[in-house]
């Protein structure tokens, strides 16, 4: 199989978009996903983008990616967030998502960071798995927190 890793371009947002979708329904989520095109385009390619990601291809195709960003923590600095990781179902188990994830790490190496963080579901065994294989972290203790849009203009 041959495939190409690469940074993604403005015109990948509506194949990236297209996994998103395809991972919140296998995170038991899909209705959680409400970004529009317009934002997630502005919002990693716009005037001030937040976010930055690799993208696998598979015949000029798109079948996985890695969107990441920069986080601060008042503890430890500056860390690399790898907010959404995923390879299509029928391309898992053939090395592309080793190839993203290491693509991170390297990031995250070359650009000086503190460290690299993610989420992954308690629930989630392969992907758990996966992480245990770089002898990562998996902390507990913690409890995600948020406020919606909805909230936030209620307040």
């Amino acid at each position: 199989m041959e495939f190409n890793i690469r940074f993604a371009t403005a015109q990948d947002c509506p194949r990236i978009l297209e996994l998103i979708n395809e991972l919140a329904v296998y995170e038991r989520a899909p209705e959680e996903v409400t970004v529009t095109l317009d934002h997630f385009i502005d919002a990693g390619f716009g005037k001030n983008p937040v976010w930055k990601a690799y993208v696998a291809e598979v015949d000029h195709t798109i079948v996985g990616f890695a969107l990441y960003y920069t986080r601060y923590s008042t503890w430890k600095g500056c860390r690399l967030y790898l907010e959404d990781f995923i390879v299509t179902e029928e391309f898992r188990g053939k090395g592309l998502g080793k190839i993203l994830f290491e693509k991170v790490i390297e990031e995250a190496k070359n650009g000086n960071y503190s460290g690299m963080v993610w989420q992954v579901l308690d629930w989630n065994e392969p992907a758990i798995n996966f992480y245990h294989k770089y002898k990562a972290q998996l902390e507990s203790g913690w409890i995600n927190a948020s406020l919606s849009k909805e909230q936030i203009k209620a307040f």
